[in-house]
């Protein structure tokens, strides 16, 4: 068999049919792989192969001229952070790799040169579960460094896993911007026909340039279709898929806008922010817990926040935790009790969420909600569980214990609704 070299397209010819697909080199030597056009690998036993072609080699490097700036056109600045945006196949690995600079931006996404100039560089090449409260003091410095430049507005690229939680982290410490800051991600890389990372990058930069809004917002598919992009409220959006494309939803709230791919169309649905000074305060606090309720808890699952400042809570339904003896099995319910009452009694500030996607919680509905407030678990309203934790590190980053209680129970970012309609629901 010969020697291809990887990424070589290649075709096979097994017994019954045919198969063509890029040449990825393969850590079992009695195993040919390639890459399929729809981006998945597939692997096949190289007894069953009658007969190989090569139909094309691989492509070699061509070293890009560095573009030039029209002037005709306002600056934007893709901060890069890591994730699938701006990954392509690297074949030699099997894996992706990703490139940051302006010149593979617009290799990558031809159409963005009509739209603006792009700066384009990396911060932290990361996964997004990867990240730490201090990687956010980090993107708003490198934002604030963009913002004096003048740029017209500012892409942050960050994986999708934990993208909706990094754009409420940066909304709160992000306090006043005069331009945009949109977070977008891919949930497919850029190799695949189906990727979204083109058009996510595109919307966002036409809501940038179009628009005077002036505040932190995430930009991803509207829907599966190749039509429109939603730009979605920092602290009120969420993952909802583990792959598609249109992942990122509003809960409890709607989306601020719609951004047309193919045409001109910016449809505003609600009211936004514009204008502005920059006011930045980059500080969280590292000892901020966050605890999901299920059934079967103990006692030293509470314990373990001892001397944490903080702690979100998410329970079930309207904001309850196990906390009530029924019988001889349910005596640990005695424990959890005194546990959250020792956690308080030490200054741990401990606000309730609710494992719901939609609604709030309502800890005066029943007898356990009641007594968790008498023990000092602050109610978290609508907050979305992860954003209620932001932002709770984020206070207990920047102002005295009394202030934080008394501000994580007020609506800062657009976080807390004082009234949830029909339209916020399923």
């Amino acid at each position: 068999m010969k020697n291809f070299k990887a990424g070589d397209y290649l075709k096979i010819i097994l017994k019954d049919e045919e198969i063509k697909g890029i040449y990825i080199p393969s850590s079992n030597k009695d195993v040919l792989t390639l890459k399929l056009s729809s981006g998945y690998n597939l692997g096949v036993n190289k007894k069953d192969i009658r007969k190989i072609e090569l139909i094309k080699k691989e492509k070699k490097m061509v070293i890009k001229n560095k573009i030039k700036l029209r002037k005709d056109l306002p600056i934007i600045s893709i901060l890069h952070t890591g994730g699938t945006l701006a990954s392509k196949v690297d074949y030699k690995i099997g894996g992706v790799f990703s490139s940051f600079t302006p010149e593979d931006v617009l290799a990558l996404v031809p159409e963005l040169g009509e739209i603006s100039n792009f700066n384009s560089r990396l911060i932290s090449n990361m996964w997004s579960d990867d990240l730490r409260f201090e990687h956010f003091s980090i993107i708003a410095k490198e934002i604030e460094k963009e913002i004096k430049k003048g740029v017209k507005g500012i892409i942050i690229g960050i994986g999708t896993d934990n993208l909706a939680v990094a754009s409420a982290a940066l909304s709160f410490i992000i306090e006043e911007t005069p331009v945009p800051i949109i977070l977008i991600g891919a949930q497919r890389s850029s190799d695949r026909g189906s990727s979204d990372a083109a058009m996510n990058l595109v919307c966002a930069s036409k809501f940038i340039v179009n628009t005077d809004f002036s505040d932190v917002a995430i930009c991803m598919h509207d829907y599966m279709s190749d039509d429109y992009c939603s730009i979605l409220p920092a602290c009120k959006t969420r993952k909802l898929h583990s792959s598609r494309r249109d992942a990122f939803k509003a809960v409890n709230d709607i989306p601020i806008a719609k951004v047309s791919y193919k045409g001109k169309d910016i449809v505003f649905n609600k009211d936004y922010k514009k204008g502005g000074k920059l006011v930045i305060k980059p500080n969280m606090e590292n000892k901020t817990g966050f605890l999901k309720i299920h059934i079967n808890m103990f006692a030293s699952e509470f314990s373990a926040f001892k001397g944490y400042k903080g702690l979100v809570i998410e329970g079930t339904g309207l904001g309850n935790t196990p906390l009530d003896v029924l019988d001889r099995y349910t005596k640990e319910h005695a424990k959890i009790r005194n546990a959250l009452e020792n956690l308080v009694r030490s200054g741990t500030v401990i606000v309730m969420t609710t494992n719901c996607l939609f609604g709030k919680v309502n800890m005066n509905v029943y007898s356990k909600g009641v007594d968790l407030m008498k023990i000092g678990v602050i109610p978290g309203e609508d907050m979305l569980p992860e954003t209620a934790f932001v932002k709770l590190s984020w206070l207990l980053g920047n102002y005295k214990k009394e202030m934080v209680r008394e501000l994580v129970k007020r609506n800062l970012r657009g976080e807390i609704n004082e009234r949830i309609t029909a339209e916020f629901s399923l």
